[in-house]
Order: C-alpha cells, then structure tokens, then sequence
C-alpha cells in the first residue's frame, strides 16, 4: 500500500474541517451516515496549503503534469502544482458542450507522464475513467494521488489497469469515533 504518513495533526484538522456527520448520496446511489467535504478542506487556505504540501511529498519522480479530476481534484491540483511546480491540467467527465468543447484543460500534455489528482477514492471507477481520457490523448498514466482512501476497492481496481494509487490518509487515519465513513 502506498501512503504516507501525514504530518502531525493534519489528519486531525482534516477531519475537524472536513469530515460532515450528515446524510450523503454517492453518484451510485449509495448512502454515507457522514462524508468528506473537500470544499471545506480547499476554503481553508492554510489546510489546503498544508494538504498539498503533504501530497507534494507522494508524487512520483518522474511525474511531468498534475491531472485534477472535476471538481474535487481541482483545487487539489492548483494547490499541488504550486508546492511542486509541476503543471497542471484539468479534466471534467464529458467534454465541455460549448466555446472550446475540451475535455482536458490547461497544457498540451503531449506524452509527458501524468499523475491523476483527486479528493477522495473509492471504488477507484472515477480515476480509471479518467486515466483512459489523459491515456487517450497522450498522457501515459501510472499513478493517481488522493487525499483520502476508503477501503472501497478503488486501488485494486485501479492496480488492475496499472495504475499505482498514493493515499495521504486512508479512513483508518481519521480521528475515531467516524460514524458510517467518510466519503
């Protein structure tokens, strides 16, 4: 398993800003008792700053650009390709319907080796769809990173199809009690 250990105490303020103990409907239909709400993780500069920083230190070597995933990768990968200075695109799940029509945003990756960037994984479908889109227009995908993993079956999935995902925090991670995950 590839994660690292986060720095003292950013699981925690992760999980005090971040973590909603509310009702939340998955895009498969599933229902969480609570979930990860990355938009109050990226609202907090100074959390979003230490995230990336944290993040910066699970990207791959070799790496050539940062993919943020619509939406939840986005503020991820700005943050991310500040601390690191690697560049940064952006892919959304259908191509835009109007102006440029583009499904990647941002530089012409043009074979450069691309790490996908996202909020949380799961079943790891969302990155997988994802990875084929930037392996479709040139960007070799081996590595994807996210700030929280629950154990959905998403790294299997994507280690299937030769994707190595980097977790800064796994569900096990987050301060207890954590009632119906996070996610």
């Amino acid at each position: 398993m590839t994660t690292r250990t986060p720095p003292a105490g950013l699981a925690a303020r992760l999980a005090e800003t971040a973590c909603v103990d509310a009702p939340f409907k998955l895009a498969n239909g599933t229902q969480l008792d609570a979930y990860f709400d990355e938009y109050r993780m990226a609202s907090d500069p100074a959390l979003l700053r230490d995230t990336a920083t944290a993040l910066a230190g699970l990207v791959p070597d070799d790496a050539q650009v940062l993919a943020g995933i619509e939406l939840g990768g986005v503020p991820l990968v700005v943050a991310l390709s500040a601390a690191t200075g690697l560049p940064a695109v952006f892919v959304r799940r259908k191509p835009k319907s109007y102006g440029s029509r583009h499904q990647v945003e941002g530089l012409a990756i043009d074979g450069r080796r691309t790490v996908l960037v996202d909020d949380v994984v799961r079943s790891g479908s969302q990155l997988l769809h994802m990875a084929r889109i930037l392996r479709m227009t040139g960007g070799p995908v081996t590595h994807a990173l996210c700030v929280l993993e629950r154990p959905l079956g998403g790294r299997a999935l994507l280690a299937d199809h030769r994707v190595t995902l980097h977790s800064l925090l796994t569900e096990a991670d987050l301060p207890t009690p954590r009632t119906g995950g996070a996610a």
